[in-house]
């Protein structure tokens, strides 16, 4: 067993830039600083290293696992997208059994991971496998994915919450409905770009059923609702200036993004879906945090 374990272990590191592509490591930045957020919220403060790690090492599995499991529902979907053709599961970079093996030993940490929170935490750790491996799914029956995807997201600051203070909150919900609704809305912009295939595939997204005009009406009202919600936590969770002030630059950052694309000009879609909402996500968590200490 323990040769099996390290015959794996050193194909994994072996793969490891092959994994990080399947999985876009860097679009970690979307959940991780939501769940810190709610991390120190609940806490009011530094809580320790051990439920730090803990969380950290949670949400790192939780995410690989989800889109891992996307990968593999989607292997085929993605043969045919022109624009996904070049992902390792695609090409052959990675098997499909390699694949199959990380996703379990991804959901495996994830579970040991929440044990070691709470016991809230551990039980609710089965409910979000099976919710992230479900969005993968979606698609093939419902407009709304780009909803579930936001929910699946929006756990994070609830995990950041969880793990600290193993009891729900007002607070941890309106996060949760802020979150839900902001990758909503930028997940519709990201979906434009594979309407037409959508569509010759008879898969679900707005743009695809709705068409590209309707798709960036849905979108903003989305982010109209981002703000509010977002707006709504910090009122919960009493906090000041330096919060609300962040939260108005973020609706300043989420007015610029709708502004740089059109139904005319679609060039900047992956301008806005990385890299500004990416500056949206860290941004909201340090003007948390400066609320919080300063």
């Amino acid at each position: 067993m323990l040769d099996i374990l390290r015959k794996y272990i050193k194909l994994l590191l072996d793969n490891t830039v092959l994994v990080c592509r399947m999985i876009k490591i860097e679009h970690s930045i979307f959940a991780l600083p939501f769940a810190y957020m709610g991390f120190f919220l609940a806490s009011g403060g530094w809580p320790g290293w051990v439920p730090f790690v803990l969380l950290t090492v949670a949400m790192v599995a939780v995410r690989s696992f989800a889109m891992a499991v996307n990968r593999l529902f989607d292997i085929n979907i993605d043969s045919e997208n022109p624009r996904t053709r070049t992902r390792p599961l695609v090409t052959g970079e990675l098997s499909p059994l390699f694949t199959f093996c990380f996703i379990v030993v991804c959901a495996v940490i994830f579970v040991f991971a929440c044990k070691g929170m709470n016991e809230l935490c551990y039980k609710l750790s089965y409910f979000a496998l099976f919710w992230s491996a479900f969005y993968s799914l979606t698609k093939r029956f419902t407009s709304l994915c780009h909803y579930v995807l936001g929910s699946v997201l929006g756990l994070a600051p609830v995990a950041g919450w969880l793990c600290v203070k193993p009891e729900f909150s007002l607070t941890a919900l309106l996060f949760f409905c802020g979150v839900l609704f902001w990758v909503a809305g930028f997940d519709i912009l990201y979906a434009t770009q594979d309407r037409k295939f959508d569509r010759s595939r008879e898969l679900n997204s707005i743009p695809a059923n709705l068409g590209l005009h309707k798709a960036l009406t849905v979108s903003t009202f989305s982010h109209v609702n981002t703000v509010i919600f977002f707006l709504l936590a910090g009122l919960s969770a009493g906090m000041g200036w330096i919060y609300f002030s962040t939260v108005a630059v973020v609706g300043g950052i989420l007015i610029f993004e709708h502004q740089v694309i059109s139904a005319d000009d679609m060039t900047k879609v992956n301008m806005a879906f990385f890299t500004l909402n990416g500056v949206i996500s860290v941004l909201l968590f340090v003007g948390t945090l400066a609320d919080l200490f300063i």
